[in-house]
């Protein structure tokens, strides 16, 4: 497995493979990451993500069967492995960790939500 970093944007899409099961193609993956972040994403930048992880072994890819609507081309499937699983997981409690350490004082007159939006 090459690295276990996850960027922001691997996390997501990492997040969002495993959402979308076997819907979890390029196109679906991009359009799913506008619908939940409101942020546009170029086709190109998702496939070097997926490509990325799949190389961190986060992923693997199968080819599924080909359909009409795409002129007979086959779409890469895309699903988490197990150490896409634990990097998540990593990343996760490593989030609620730092957010944990956080003294409530320094917070005192900050609305919270407004770090989230």
């Amino acid at each position: 497995m090459k690295g276990s970093y996850l960027g922001e944007f691997e996390e997501v899409i990492l997040l969002l493979v495993a959402k979308l099961g076997e819907d979890a193609y390029g196109l679906a993956i991009r359009t799913e990451f506008m619908e939940q972040t409101g942020r546009s994403a170029a086709i190109g930048a998702v496939h070097s993500a997926l490509n990325r992880l799949e190389k961190k072994g986060f992923l693997d890819s199968r080819m599924g069967d080909s359909v009409g609507e795409r002129g007979g081309r086959r779409k890469r499937i895309f699903t988490v492995t197990s150490a896409g699983k634990s990097a998540v997981k990593q990343s996760r409690e490593l989030r609620n960790n730092l957010w944990n350490q956080i003294p409530e004082l320094n917070w005192k007159g900050l609305d919270l939500q407004l770090l989230w939006t």
